[in-house]
């Protein structure tokens, strides 16, 4: 492993966190900071995600993406929605750093959050907004089951990820609990087709950005052109990891709950290489941790002081995320 991970990027067993004492927990959430504070990505083990729950994911991603283009549309987003089936080039993630560029060479598959009841929360308009209803694509045998399996073991994950960033943090445990127990996190599955023709100048896979909420964690296949994170100097590291283990990496709304004590990164998944050999087809599977729509969203008193005064106003995580992902759409396809 230690071969194919940067030098800069650690990687960090969560177990001992999970099921350790407090000595245990404490040095885990220690290595969380340091490494929240250096670079803002870290590849997790020792996450208790069973593999086949993983691999089932995968193997129902691949499956819609192979069916006809047709049948992926039927599945497709609505008009200023996000969950749903998005089709290449209609999106272009530089465009929420408000860059100019041109449309990602990748096509998705959105599902917002899996468990909802009749509240209010989720029922009204806005809750609805967030959450909308998902639509499973029938013409794949065990789609909706494999990813709703999946969406729960990534919430658990990002749960105890959040407890671990609360105890780096010098608050309690539980302090983030109420603020995510009712997340607008998605799973999303992304297909970087095989490119059989060069880029246009400037295209990638995936344009350089950062994440909108407060983590992200990514399964990936290991295949040409891929995750690359930008270092302080503006140069790129190809990240690759085994199979079992996720890449995390810090999000914008907790580097603004830190007031930038911790870093969100400039990430992007890059193009093969024009010598590449056989299929350079590339399958990720992505979960995005969104805070509840209402949570507030404020530098926490820890990060901030005389010499440190907030660097942020106060937003919500439903308005930062609704305002990224308005950004981030190539509306002209």
């Amino acid at each position: 492993m230690s071969q194919s991970i940067p030098s800069e990027i650690p990687v960090i067993d969560l177990r001992p966190f999970v099921e350790g004492d407090e000595a245990g927990s404490r040095a885990v959430a220690a290595e969380f900071d340091r490494a929240c504070r250096d670079l803002g990505f870290v590849v997790v083990v020792g996450h208790g995600v069973p593999q086949d729950v993983i691999e089932a994911a995968h193997r129902t991603s691949r499956a819609f993406f192979d069916l006809d283009l047709a049948a992926r549309e039927r599945y497709a987003a609505p008009p200023g929605g996000f969950v749903g089936y998005r089709g290449l080039g209609a999106e272009g993630l530089a465009y929420s750093l408000d860059q100019e560029s041109v449309p990602d060479l990748k096509e998705t598959y959105t599902v917002g959050r899996i468990d909802r009841d009749d509240d209010p929360y989720f029922t009204s308009p806005v809750g609805r907004m967030y959450m909308p209803d998902p639509t499973w694509p029938t013409e794949v045998s065990g789609f909706a089951g494999a990813w709703t399996e999946f969406y729960r073991a990534m919430d658990r994950v990002a749960t105890e990820l959040m407890r671990a960033f609360a105890v780096s943090l010098a608050l309690p445990r539980g302090y983030f609990d109420d603020k995510i127990d009712r997340s607008i996190s998605c799973v999303r599955a992304l297909n970087y087709p095989h490119q059989s023709t060069p880029a246009q100048p400037n295209q990638l896979r995936a344009g350089a950005h950062t994440d909108y909420g407060s983590l992200t964690l990514l399964s990936m296949d290991d295949a040409p052109g891929g995750l690359e994170v930008q270092r302080d100097d503006g140069s790129w590291a190809a990240v690759r990891v085994p199979p079992e283990a996720f890449v995390m990496n810090v999000g914008d709304l907790m580097a603004q709950w830190t007031n930038d004590h911790w870093r969100s990164t400039m990430h992007r998944v890059a193009n093969p290489p024009p010598d590449a050999q056989g299929s350079t087809r590339r399958q990720s599977l992505v979960f995005f941790h969104q805070p509840n729509y209402d949570a507030e969203v404020v530098p926490l008193p820890s990060c901030c002081g005389p010499d440190d005064p907030p660097k942020y106003a106060r937003t919500t995580s439903g308005e930062h995320l609704f305002m990224k992902m308005t950004k981030a759409k190539n509306l002209n396809v």
